[in-house]
């Protein structure tokens, strides 16, 4: 009887679940690669929505410790525009922003408004998942390479024009990288396969550069870069 009396004790002290992990990504595909990865690695509960407004309506009573807002393939105006709403919606629990956009200023825009961590594909698995673990532990975490960028790119800018230095400083390094290629006429598996980057990576560096350089195509991103960027 004694026995029995501890084990019930036992079990109404026992220390509740740890918080789980909401994770935000719109492609099927991709949210349930990206949740059982989070469920291996993180040994935690693993919630996985294609909006933050599925999640809300979905009116689940449970403890939260972290929100992953998967961005991938999205445009930085999409991204700036996306945070603060998921920001609002989590209601205080910290958020990371998962990305293969490493444009410095969005990646600074998204830390200013709340986000907790602003984590880049171009990082191994290990580092990605040690970057969650210390933002779950109350830490904040953002490229410091990318932030560094930031601020030369708004030195550059206080600075009179001087040609292709100031619109080199435009672009990441990455981006620089797929300038370089596409100015050798390489194909984005080419690229992807020599920078170490997934093809569709490659593509999302590729619009953000047309878009800096105002070009339509591969083309004029080529040709301008020849003209501003040798």
């Amino acid at each position: 009887m004694s026995d029995m009396i501890a084990a019930r004790a036992k079990a109404d002290f026992a220390a509740p679940p740890p918080p789980g992990v909401l994770l935000i990504e719109y492609r099927a595909l991709v949210r349930e690669a990206l949740a059982s990865t989070l469920r291996a690695q993180l040994d935690r509960r693993i919630w996985a929505y294609p909006t933050i407004d599925e999640w809300i309506g979905a009116k689940l009573e449970t403890t939260l410790g972290l929100v992953i807002l998967s961005t991938l393939g999205c445009e930085p105006d999409s991204i700036d525009s996306e945070i603060p709403h998921v920001l609002a919606m989590a209601g205080g629990i910290p958020c990371a922003i998962l990305s293969d956009c490493e444009n410095p200023k969005t990646i600074a825009n998204a830390l200013r408004v709340g986000a907790k961590g602003y984590i880049p594909t171009s990082l191994p698995l290990a580092v990605w998942i040690e970057a969650l673990r210390l933002i779950q532990a109350g830490g904040v975490y953002g490229p410091i390479s990318a932030l560094l960028g930031n601020s030369v790119q708004e030195q550059h800018r206080a600075e009179p024009s001087n040609g292709a230095g100031d619109y080199r400083s435009q672009f990441t390094p990455r981006q620089l990288d797929v300038i370089e290629a596409l100015r050798r006429g390489k194909s984005n598996k080419l690229i992807a396969y020599e920078l170490q980057m997934c093809e569709g990576t490659v593509k999302v560096h590729i619009r953000n550069i047309m878009r800096k350089l105002k070009a339509t195509n591969r083309t004029e991103v080529a040709i301008l870069a020849n003209q501003f960027l040798k």
